[in-house]
C-alpha cells in the first residue's frame, strides 16, 4: 500500500509540474496577484476577467521566475474571461478533451499567485452542459469541483492526473461556487477577443417577455411558450424585418424561442450581419420573416 501511495503522490506532483510550465502569475490588480494559462507560444495568455482590474500597466510572472510586461487584448465580463499578450516565449498548455473527465475523478487546481506554483487536490463533483451566465455569456459546458480555490487561483488551471489542462478556474461565475470552463468555450471566446477585442453579440432591437401560445399552436409547434414583442425600436433590425408590436417569436435560425433567455442565447456573434430566418406568430398564424442581426454596441 505504501508503494501505491508514493506512486500516486509522485504522479500528482509530476502532473502539477507539467501543467505548471503553462501557468503564469497575472499582476492586474492593486493587491493580490492571480493566475493565467498560456494559450499559445507567441505570448497569448487567458485568465479570469475579474482579476484584471486595470487596462494598462499589466505584467505576468513567468515559470522561470522572470517578470514580463503584458497588454490587454480584450475582455468578456459575461464569461469572466480576459486575454493578455506578452513578448516572452512561453509553453502553451496541453488541453484535455472536455468529455475526458467524469464525476468522481481526481483533479488538481494549479495556480501561480506568487513566485512559485500552488496546488490543491479534489474531485469533479458535477458537470453541466450549455449554460447562460447572469451576464448573458454563453458557456458550452462546465465542471464543478470540490478543490479549494485559494486566493489568487482564479484564472489558473484545472489539471488532470496526466498533467493536461481541463479548463480555466473562475470564482466569479456563480455565487459561492468555483466553476471550470473547458477548452471549447475558451477557444470561442479567445478567438473573438484576438480578432475583435471583444465578444460579438447580436442585437435585434425589441423589448420582449415570455408568453403562452394558444393550445392549438402549442400542439402544432411542440412548444407551449414563445417570446412576445412588447416594443420595437425605430430603425432597428426588428423594424427593418417587419416585426411589429404583438408578434410572438418562436424560432430563430432553427433555435426554438420559448423564453427570453432563449432569444438572448440565439443572438450570438456568428449571426451578426447575416440574414437569418425568424418564425413568428401573428394574428394566430405562423409566418416566417428574414432578419439581419446587428452587433450590440
Amino acid at each position: 500500500m505504501s508503494d501505491f501511495v508514493k506512486q500516486l503522490s509522485d504522479g500528482l506532483a509530476d502532473a502539477v509540474a507539467k501543467a505548471g510550465e503553462s501557468v503564469v502569475r497575472v499582476d492586474g490588480r492593486r493587491r493580490l496577484s492571480a493566475s493565467g494559462i498560456v494559450w499559445s507560444a507567441d505570448g497569448v495568455i487567458v485568465t479570469a476577467n475579474h482579476v484584471v482590474r486595470r487596462d494598462e500597466n499589466l505584467a505576468v510572472g513567468l515559470p522561470n521566475g522572470e517578470r514580463a510586461d503584458a497588454e490587454l487584448v480584450g475582455r468578456d465580463p459575461s464569461t469572466d474571461l480576459a486575454v493578455l499578450r506578452t513578448t516572452a516565449d512561453l509553453t502553451p498548455a496541453v488541453w484535455a478533451e472536455p468529455d475526458s473527465l467524469r464525476v468522481g475523478q481526481l483533479v488538481l487546481a494549479v495556480g501561480r499567485p506568487d513566485l512559485g506554483l500552488q496546488s490543491t487536490l479534489g474531485v469533479v463533483s458535477a458537470s453541466g452542459g450549455a449554460w447562460q451566465t447572469g451576464g448573458g455569456g454563453k458557456i458550452d459546458s462546465y465542471l464543478q469541483t470540490d478543490v479549494v480555490m485559494y486566493p489568487g487561483f482564479s484564472g489558473g488551471a484545472l489539471v488532470t492526473v496526466a498533467g493536461e489542462v481541463a479548463g480555466l478556474n473562475s470564482s466569479a461565475l456563480a455565487r459561492g461556487v468555483s466553476l471550470t470552463l473547458p477548452a471549447p468555450t475558451l477557444r470561442r471566446v479567445v478567438a473573438s477577443l484576438l480578432e475583435h477585442g471583444h465578444v460579438r453579440r447580436g442585437y435585434l432591437g425589441v423589448g420582449v417577455q415570455s408568453a403562452r401560445l394558444p393550445a392549438n399552436l402549442a400542439e402544432q409547434l411542440g412548444q407551449k411558450t414563445g417570446v412576445l414583442v412588447t416594443s420595437v425600436e425605430p430603425d432597428g433590425p426588428a423594424e427593418s424585418a417587419g416585426l411589429v408590436l404583438g408578434d410572438t417569436l418562436i424560432n430563430l435560425d432553427g433555435q426554438a424561442l420559448r423564453h427570453v433567455d432563449d432569444l438572448q442565447a440565439a443572438l450570438s456573434g456568428e449571426h451578426v450581419g447575416v440574414p437569418v430566418p425568424l418564425r413568428i406568430v401573428r394574428g394566430g398564424q405562423v409566418q416566417e420573416l428574414s432578419v439581419t442581426i446587428a452587433e450590440r454596441a
